[in-house]
């Protein structure tokens, strides 16, 4: 058995000579080691972030608005006298907060409610006055009529402060011939005004001597209440009464 050359026999050791390495696989025979990204990842390895929104800068032109000044103190008064009819102070006051609101205190809502409301009552106390001038012409107070003035309705029992005067030409169911006057000093007392009241009939024949003898006329007084006494009312105020309308003046 011959040994191929560069070999040491088989029952020889392997004598010391230069390291030959194995010839390497063949190409391709295992696939490469996989590779894996480092950590940290090397510089300018992530990409840019994306471009935020974009504010355009506000135009030339248009400040800002004013600061709020605080509150509009006379808007707010103007609602409450809108409120409760005091007009004067209202609509003054409306005004007033109506420039402070264009400054920049707000109220302006305020303002324009109790120029509402003041025009409101304005116009409600415009209609009363009309009414009364033109529908409630006959209407004055009980201490104001005098004698020969002529009653509508005749007025209730109890404490009188307005009647409703006629033409004594038209239906009318009171007439006035006299009133007297109580002397001036304190409060006499309900029983002494009863006692001045029997005056009446005596006026009575003097004014029309006939309706003194006639059934259908009555007697009717109105005389003064101690508040009234307080406020300056002396008249006692006598009445002649029909239970059916009555045309025409007694006296004639």
């Amino acid at each position: 058995m011959t040994t191929p050359p560069g070999y040491p026999p088989p029952d020889q050791p392997p004598q010391p000579g230069p390291y030959n390495p194995p010839p390497p696989p063949p190409a391709q025979a295992y696939p490469p080691p996989p590779s894996y990204p480092s950590y940290p990842p090397p510089p300018g390895s992530y990409p840019p972030p994306p471009p935020g929104p974009y504010y355009p800068p506000p135009p030339a032109g248009y400040p800002p608005p004013p600061p709020k000044q605080g509150t509009n103190v006379w808007a707010i008064v103007s609602l409450i006298f809108g409120i409760i009819g005091g007009i004067l102070i209202s609509v003054v006051c409306g005004i007033i907060g109506l420039n402070r609101a264009k400054a920049g205190q707000g109220g302006r809502g305020m303002a324009i409610a109790g120029l509402v409301l003041s025009g409101l009552w304005a116009l409600g106390i415009a209609a009363l006055v009309v009414f009364l001038l033109i529908f409630d012409k006959g209407t004055v107070g009980a201490n104001n009529v005098a004698e020969g003035d002529c009653l509508k309705e005749l007025p209730a029992s109890g404490l009188v402060l307005t009647v409703d005067t006629v033409s004594c030409d038209e239906p009318h169911k009171g007439e006035i011939f006299s009133v007297l006057t109580m002397p001036e000093g304190d409060f006499p007392g309900t029983f002494a005004i009863e006692e001045y009241q029997n005056k009446c009939g005596p006026e009575l024949d003097k004014y029309s001597p006939g309706a003194m003898e006639d059934p259908d006329v009555g007697l009717f007084v109105l005389y003064p209440s101690e508040d009234s006494w307080k406020q300056g009312d002396r008249a006692v105020t006598c009445i002649a009464t029909s239970d059916s309308p009555r045309t025409g003046p007694l006296n004639k």
